[in-house]
C-alpha cells in the first residue's frame, strides 16, 4: 500500500471524524484529547495551527503548531517561539511513520515562516513521547514548561 499523508484545515465536514480521533488508552495522559486543543485553536486564533492528517480519505491523526508566541513573558518578553503544541495519532494508526511525517511538515511550515528552531514539550518519563522526539533529532533545552520538558529542534 502506498502511503500519501497530508494535512487538512479542520472543516465542518471533518470537525466530527477529528473530535472522535483517540489516542492508545495509555498515552491519554500524555496528550490532551483534540477537543481541547480545538478549543485552544480557537482561543489563541492566529498563533494556533491546527491540521488533520489525513491518508487518502482516512483521518490518521492530528497535529497543532503554535506560531510566534511569547514564551515566558516574565523572563524575557522577547523571546518569541514556534513548534509543536500537539501531536495524536489515532491508535489504530500508529506505527506507520505518520507521526514523523506529521513533525516534518510542521518543520517545513515554521521554515516557510522563516522560523530557525522548532520547539516541542512532552511529558518526562519512560511511557511518555521523549524518545519519539529525541529519535526526530530534538534536543532537550533543560527548561520545563508545565511540568514538561522542553526540546528544541534546529531547523
Amino acid at each position: 500500500m502506498t502511503r500519501s499523508p497530508r494535512l487538512e484545515r479542520v472543516t465542518p465536514a471533518t470537525v466530527d471524524a477529528a473530535l472522535a480521533l483517540r489516542v492508545h488508552p495509555h498515552q491519554e495522559r500524555n496528550v490532551a484529547p483534540v477537543t481541547k486543543s480545538l478549543a485552544e485553536a480557537y482561543a489563541y486564533g492566529e498563533t494556533a495551527w491546527p491540521r488533520l492528517i489525513l491518508d487518502g480519505d482516512r483521518l490518521v491523526g492530528f497535529v497543532m503548531a503554535f506560531l510566534d508566541i511569547v514564551w515566558d513573558e516574565k523572563k524575557d518578553p522577547g523571546d518569541r517561539r514556534s513548534g509543536l503544541w500537539r501531536l495524536n495519532i489515532s491508535a489504530d494508526a500508529q506505527g506507520a511513520g505518520y507521526g514523523r511525517f506529521a513533525v516534518e511538515a510542521v518543520a517545513e511550515e515554521l521554515r516557510r515562516r522563516g522560523a530557525d528552531r522548532m520547539y516541542v514539550t512532552w511529558e518526562p518519563g519512560g511511557d511518555g513521547p521523549g524518545e519519539f522526539y529525541r529519535r526526530l533529532g530534538f534536543r532537550a533545552t533543560g527548561e520545563k514548561s508545565g511540568g514538561q520538558t522542553v526540546g528544541v529542534l534546529d531547523l
